[in-house]
């Protein structure tokens, strides 16, 4: 679902410091997705998994660059590459706007 012009910021979380990626995810309806770079277990991923919080397959390495892609019911069970979810803060703000 990551095109060549997809746009990321890998960065930390303003409120929590949490390392996070931040991407621009699709070609025709494009999604920003702003996901955790902690990998998650197989039964750490069915524990977070909910109808609005998507498994995603963070592919690249250390020679490229990092992208996310669907982990859709298509995508491979034996996936070599780690997997993350959507980034939910839990540290409550600090300022009141």
């Amino acid at each position: 679902m990551a095109g060549p012009g997809s746009r990321r910021t890998d960065n930390r979380c303003p409120r929590c410091r949490a390392p996070i990626l931040r991407q621009l995810v699709g070609q025709i309806a494009a999604l920003t997705v702003t996901a955790d770079l902690r990998p998650l277990t197989p039964s750490e991923q069915a524990a977070v998994r909910e109808p609005n919080r998507l498994i995603w397959c963070l592919r690249g390495g250390e020679h490229t660059a990092r992208r996310l892609t669907w982990t859709g019911r298509d995508h491979p069970a034996t996936c070599p590459h780690p997997h993350v979810t959507e980034h939910r803060c839990t540290t409550e703000p600090t300022t009141l706007f």
